[in-house]
């Protein structure tokens, strides 16, 4: 989230046919706001391990969040699992 386009980011583990399982940045932008996966990557560079940075990114208008306000995963993780197809899982 320290990206200056970035309002809101969580990631979840999706599974992955190699890895059994690969990171998913869900990222809510900044109204007026441009940045593309590949952008956000190259920003982690060097802030995080090359193994810690998503391969994948899903942008969304918000993210599901409870009453308390802690981001609902599962659901993340179900609406990415509908949003890609079989042979990219």
């Amino acid at each position: 989230m320290l990206h200056p386009a970035v309002a809101d980011a969580a990631v979840v583990g999706i599974p992955d046919p190699a890895w059994g399982e690969s990171g998913t940045g869900c990222v809510v932008l900044r109204q007026g706001q441009h940045a593309t996966g590949e952008e956000l990557a190259a920003f982690l560079a060097g802030k995080l391990a090359k193994y810690k940075i998503p391969k994948r990114w899903l942008f969304l208008d918000s993210l599901p969040r409870t009453a308390y306000g802690k981001v609902v995963k599962g659901e993340l993780r179900r609406r990415f699992v509908q949003d890609v197809p079989e042979t990219q899982r």
